[in-house]
């Protein structure tokens, strides 16, 4: 039985990651590379908040109690902003590289789009973060010991796993918004995705009401995907044409630069 919920958790926490990669990214190498670069800044980001926990943690001399609690609270919080930070920072960073390659061959398209780059960093973002948060708790899934023999939800698991799976998928449309944000200087945009990024972090608090909480989780991640997905160029015709298996030209799979 521990078998088939680590293996039925890890699918559903990584399954839809694993196939937007091999059938958007694994097929272009260059697409491989920007999703690692995108992976090791949200590590890079990670370590840093690390690195403030630890000081902090110094500071307080590790002492018990609410104050503990509080830390807590404060350093979701932190992380949430450096993570979004360091993705403003890639974005500079890919934003110079695709000018960079303009300027070395203008008349040829050799850098992708920024919608493109967008997708792609979202989703090396959404991968590294699911890994570093579910890993653990899916290892604990193969035993010993029973879920919710204390009194608490036996559902642990695949909560977290679905839990999961909508970071994962909010990572991504966070990186389309924000990317859109950055190339129309609308900073409010970057400010509604730091919002609703710390809103689902620090749902996570309400544990043990894991209904309240993935129901939340799932209303935002619907609303950003809608967001997301106009603001990649999609429509109602479009969708239609991609349900129908009509559509050639599948949304941000061959997109040109701008």
């Amino acid at each position: 039985m521990t078998a088939a919920v680590f293996f039925g958790c890890a699918f559903i926490a990584f399954g839809p990651a694993l196939a937007l990669y091999v059938f958007t990214i694994a097929t272009d190498p260059l697409r491989v590379i920007f999703l690692i670069a995108g992976a090791f800044f949200w590590l890079v980001s990670l370590l840093l908040s690390s690195v403030f926990w630890y000081l902090v943690r110094v500071i307080t001399d590790n002492r018990d109690g609410p104050i503990q609690k509080y830390l807590l609270i404060f350093g979701v919080l932190l992380s949430v902003c450096i993570q979004e930070l360091f993705r403003l920072a890639y974005y500079r960073l890919l934003k110079r590289a695709s000018e960079g390659l303009k300027s070395i061959n203008p008349e040829e398209e050799t850098a992708p789009s920024m919608r493109l780059l967008a997708y792609v960093s979202g989703l090396g973002f959404g991968i590294m973060s699911g890994v570093f948060s579910f890993v653990n708790t899916l290892s604990n899934s193969l035993g010993p010991g029973t879920v919710g023999i204390h009194g608490d939800s036996p559902q642990f698991f695949l909560n977290s796993a679905f839990m999961t799976l909508v970071i994962i998928l909010l990572h991504v449309f966070w990186g389309i918004v924000f990317f859109d944000g950055c190339e129309k200087k609308k900073w409010y945009i970057l400010l509604t995705v730091l919002l609703t990024h710390l809103l689902v972090s620090t749902q996570t608090f309400l544990s043990p009401h894991y209904g309240v909480n993935l129901a939340s989780a799932y209303i935002i991640m619907v609303l950003m995907g809608i967001w997301a997905f106009f603001v990649a160029g999609g429509s109602c015709r479009s969708l239609k044409l991609c349900l129908l298996c009509q559509d050639k030209d599948f949304l941000l799979y061959n997109q040109r630069s701008r």
